[in-house]
This record gives C-alpha cells, structure tokens and sequence, in this order.
C-alpha cells in the first residue's frame, strides 16, 4: 500500500513540476512507467528512484536529503520563510529579529541559504578591552552558477544583568552594579586576508561593517559582509574567515567580575556561555542572499491576485468545460518532510475538462485555439483544442540540503492560478 501511494504521489508531483518541462521523461520512461504493473517490485522501485532523482534535480539537489536529529533550523530562517512564502498573506507581521537589510536583499534574489560556522576552526582571543574571535564558514555547498547579490552576519547579544533599560536610564544617571547605566560598546566585523608571517600576531584583515550597540537590550546585530562572500563564492578571493571584535569600556570602570560578564554579553563563541542548551539558535549565522539564474522572480511576497483572477473566471456553465481542479501535493505522503521544514504541502491545483465549440469567452483561449476547435469542427483529424494552466504563481520551500544547510528558495510555475483552451 505504502508503495501505491508513493507511485502515486511521484506521479502526482511529476504532473505539476514537470508541466513543460519537454524532455525531461522521455518517451521510453513514459512507456516503462505505464507498463510497470509487468514489471517486478525491484524494476519498478528503480525507476521510481530515478525519478525521483530527476524531480531534485529540478530542486537543485543531487541527491535526497537525509538530515541528523541534530540538524538545527535558526528561528531567522523560519522567520524569513512566514514574511516571503507565496501564500498572498501580508498579516503577517515584520519579526523583531529582521532588519530593512533583510527586505533589500531578497528584493534581488531568490534563495536565501543560512550557515553555522565551523565550530573545531574558532579562534578566540581576550585583550585588555576587546575581546577577539575568528571563524571561519564553509561556503563550497553555494553552486557556482548562483551569484550572491548580498550578505549579513548576525550575532546575538545578551542584556549586561544591571544595565539599565532605555526606559529608565535617563531617570537613573547612578553607576548601577555592573558599570555605567544604559553603557555602550562597539563591535567591529572584519574579513580576514591571511595570518602574519610571526607567531601569535593579530591576523591581516579589513573593516567590513561596525556598530555601537546598547549594554541594555538583548536582540540579533546585522552586519554587512557582502564584499567578503561576494569574493569568496565569484573565485575572486580566498576565504580566510571574518574576525568579530568587541571592544568593551576601559577595565578601570569596573571590577573584573563585571568586565567578564560584558564580555560574556556577546555570544560569538560557545565557550563564553554556560547555557548549552540555548547555543545551537544563538551562534552567529550567515546568511546569503543570491539568485540562481532561473528566471524573473525573487523572494518577495505575492500580492494578491485572486480578485483580478475572478474577473477573467466566469462561473461555469458546463460542468465538463475546462476548470482548475483540487490537487494537494502532501511532502509527508513521499517521505520528504523528512527534509522539507515549510510547508508541510501545498495546493498545486491542475487543469483539466472539455474545450468544446464555440469556444465560451470564460475559457480564456488564444485566438489560435478558436482557430484549431474551429478547424476540428469540420475535420476530426484536427484535435481540439487542450485545457492547460494559463497562469501559474510560485511557491516557498524552507528546507535542508544535502549538507544539512537551511535554504530558503522560491520555485516559479508550481500553483496553478488559471485554465484556458490552448
């Protein structure tokens, strides 16, 4: 039974993401599939293997995700899926945790990857006032067709414990138990040219983006490092790492307790947090913005679209006539949950139903259509004329890949909006 449904649901998803797509099953596969019922169990999964892997290609993957139980999935990523998924919906409300960087660079792209850096590569370093880290991210799983448009490196902050909020640091002008209310520090992002020839010296690097941030909030810092990626993935640069430095009040302000816990305030390395469990979604991420090529669209939310739809969709008089169909494609029923974090489906819709003459206004045809349903009126030898989606929107996909990175992707002509006779 489990293999019926999947026969099914792979047929079903070739249906709607292969609309088009000439060449990609070739004839000889059509045939082998339709006759599968003669074949054996070990023939038959074969091919349902292959093409499998012919539908994620089409996703840009290799092979069939299989992440680990400790895969992690940063709350930005998620985030961003809720603000740009294709679903029509503009209720939903900007996240505290995403700037106007966030809306820039997805204007001019359509896939958005996040990474973690390589934890075993840190370098972290402790000078009187300034606390220095050096890491380093693995960005070879970026195809080298898709260029990246931008990039952000975000940290996470902590409240310094006695700092004093913004409400209430003009009314208390006192030095609190920590250092000077409502203090300020400032951390600087750098990209990493090369190490110095001597032992022990500070790294050859150059300022990417820097920001005076406030003792008493807790929130995620954006910074710029689009230059660096933009580099590093074109082959025009070699990818040393990004250097993070905060740089804390003078010591003499406060005692070494208290200049500890500010440096504990930034979490930029796990050895500086005692609380394990909440690492894995407060470790600095990377997140780039690029664009594979593969047509127009980007990463921005769909306006609606479905009143101007119904202006051109009469109610039907004929209930064989050409119409849009209920089809939902359900990720679970093929086992690619496993994989895909959002959504958990979606409705593909199909096109289907007679295109009869004279051709009604409400079928939306071309005007060669009415031709060849005129022509088959007197020639049956002439087919008539085929109900097809004539408008096609696109959807989100958040999912890990085959490195276990979260990607976040827009993939065009996967809802069927509108039918026609073409």
């Amino acid at each position: 039974m489990v293999a019926v449904v999947r026969s099914l649901m792979v047929l079903l998803l070739a249906q709607v993401l292969l609309e088009g797509a000439t060449g990609l099953i070739p004839e000889v596969g059509r045939r082998k599939y339709s006759e599968s019922g003669k074949q054996t169990p070990e023939q038959s999964e074969s091919f349902l293997n292959e093409f499998e892997l012919r539908l994620l290609n089409m996703f840009g993957l290799r092979r069939r995700p299989t992440p680990s139980k400790q895969a992690v999935v940063p709350q930005y990523m998620v985030d961003l899926y809720r603000m740009h998924s294709a679903n029509g919906d503009h209720s939903t409300k900007r996240p505290k945790s995403m700037g106007k960087h966030a809306d820039r660079a997805a204007s001019k792209a359509n896939t958005i990857r996040s990474f973690h850096h390589e934890e075993s590569m840190e370098a972290l370093a402790s000078l009187k006032g300034k606390t220095t880290q050096q890491f380093y991210f693995n960005l070879t799983s970026i195809p080298d067709e898709e260029l990246i448009t931008s990039a952000e490196l975000r940290i996470y902050r902590d409240q310094v414990m006695g700092a004093a909020t913004p409400n209430n640091s003009s009314r208390n002008s006192s030095t609190s138990d920590s250092g000077p209310a409502g203090g300020f520090h400032r951390i600087n992002i750098y990209e990493i040219f090369g190490v110095p020839a001597t032992h022990g010296g500070e790294p050859l690097a150059r300022l990417l983006d820097t920001r005076l941030v406030q003792d008493s909030l807790s929130r995620w810092e954006s910074f710029d490092v689009s230059p660096a990626v933009s580099q590093w993935t074109s082959g025009k640069g070699h990818n040393h790492g990004f250097m993070v430095e905060v740089l804390h009040p003078e010591e003499g302000e406060m005692d070494g307790e208290h200049a500890k816990k500010r440096s504990r305030h930034v979490r930029v390395s796990r050895s500086l947090h005692q609380d394990q469990d909440s690492w894995p979604q407060a470790r600095p991420l990377l997140v780039t913005y690029g664009h594979d090529g593969r047509g127009d669209s980007v990463l921005h939310t769909r306006e609606k679209r479905q009143a101007a739809l119904r202006k051109q969709r009469r109610k039907q008089q004929h209930k064989a006539s050409c119409k849009r169909h209920a089809l939902y494609v359900d990720f679970s029923d093929v086992g690619w949950n496993e994989w895909i974090v959002a959504p958990p489906g979606y409705h593909a819709f199909y096109c289907h139903g007679e295109c009869p003459f004279p051709l009604a206004d409400h079928l939306n045809s071309t005007n060669h259509a009415i031709v060849q349903t005129l022509v088959n009126s007197v020639n049956s030898n002439i087919p008539r004329a085929c109900c097809v989606p004539t408008d096609l929107s696109p959807i989100s996909l958040l999912y890990l890949d085959e490195y276990e990175k979260v990607i976040l992707k827009n993939y065009q002509d996967m809802v069927v909006e509108g039918c026609g006779c073409r």
